[in-house]
């Protein structure tokens, strides 16, 4: 039986719910992606091209520092990745926990959550920071009910 770490970003909470659901239909690991120094309200305020998130997403080499936790991915066989959809995009710290671990060999599956886009050119943005994995793009999960991501997580 192959194992698996559901890794995910979540910036208000919505992708955690999600993830958290995940982790629990698929018996799989939790790993939460944690920016070193959190994002606030007016961070997120993707109105202001001043805010952190719109200055992240304007450089697409800008690379938030996360908290790095020992993780031995090696122990894994396919990576649940989540996150928001930011700008059509995985958010820049997406890049950063790729580039921050071994990835090499595994397959990582991506999930999201967001208020109306859907995965635009993620998968081409975040291959660069994982070169020997293969990334799929998975689904948007945005009612996150509980029958949807069952459905989901069988389907994978």
């Amino acid at each position: 039986m192959s194992k698996k770490l559901v890794a995910f970003f979540s910036a208000s909470g919505t992708t955690k719910k999600v993830a958290e659901m995940i982790a629990e239909e698929a018996k799989a690991d939790l790993f939460e992606i944690e920016p070193k120094v959190p994002y606030t309200k007016a961070d997120l305020d993707w109105m202001n091209k001043k805010s952190r998130s719109s200055v992240e997403m304007s450089d697409k080499k800008y690379r938030p520092e996360i908290m790095k936790k020992k993780m031995d991915m090696s122990s894994y066989d396919e990576i649940l990745l989540g996150f928001p959809i930011w700008w059509y995009v995985a958010p820049t710290i997406i890049n950063t926990f790729l580039e921050a671990y071994d990835f090499s060999g595994k397959k990582i599956v991506l999930f999201a959550t967001s208020g109306g886009s859907g995965f635009g050119n993620t998968v081409e943005e975040l291959q660069p920071s994982a070169p020997d994995a293969v990334i799929i793009e998975g689904s948007l999960l945005n009612r996150g009910t509980k029958q949807e991501i069952s459905d989901w997580v069988k389907s994978l």
